[in-house]
């Protein structure tokens, strides 16, 4: 190991990655993701798929997740700066229903491990932001669920800046609270 370092959360199974970082004069490498390492750091998960997507600033995404087939994600920003959420809600946890955020930007370069039933979202805080993360399983579009994003019985606290305007999608203005799910 020591090609990262790996911070554990206030909720367990999150994780912050942080890659060694080689600088010189022609730029930079790093690691992102070499599985021995990962193992080792107590990530042991097969990916089986890799999105991207590219959003302006007052983006939010989120909060989602899926029923049927949940995901462990490893989450990372190659441009701009997000503050990406994660909230447990895995059944009988001692923290179901918390939340747990953090920055994540092309500067810091650092990684967010969020494993299966979590619910997952970001704000995107830069003008811009380029978004990337490793899936564990397959994305099933008619097995998609989701949290209001300000759900009171959650209490995200969103870097929101005064003045900002939120851009969301449909769905993500329809999800209900957390309380809803355990009907």
């Amino acid at each position: 190991m020591g090609k990262l370092t790996v911070e554990t959360c206030d909720i367990e199974g999150l994780k912050i990655i942080t890659p060694e970082v080689r600088e010189d004069k022609r730029g930079y490498f790093m690691e992102t993701y070499q599985a021995e390492d990962f193992k080792a750091a107590g990530i042991d998960v097969q990916f089986v798929q890799d999105n991207q997507s590219a959003s302006v600033k007052g983006v939010l995404r989120g909060l989602h997740f899926q029923i049927n087939y949940p995901q462990d994600k490893l989450v990372r920003v190659i441009k701009g700066e997000v503050f990406d959420v994660a909230v447990d809600m895995r059944e009988g946890s001692a923290t179901y229903g918390k939340w747990f955020g953090v920055r994540l930007s092309e500067q810091n370069k650092k990684q967010f491990f969020i494993p299966k039933n979590f619910a997952h979202g970001f704000l995107v805080l830069s003008d811009y932001a380029e978004f990337c993360y490793k899936c564990s399983e397959l994305y099933h579009p008619n097995d998609e669920g989701g949290i209001m994003y300000n759900d009171l019985a959650i209490g995200v606290e969103w870097p929101i800046e005064e003045g900002m305007e939120l851009i969301m999608s449909d769905k993500d203005t329809k999800w209900g609270s957390i309380t809803d799910l355990k009907k």
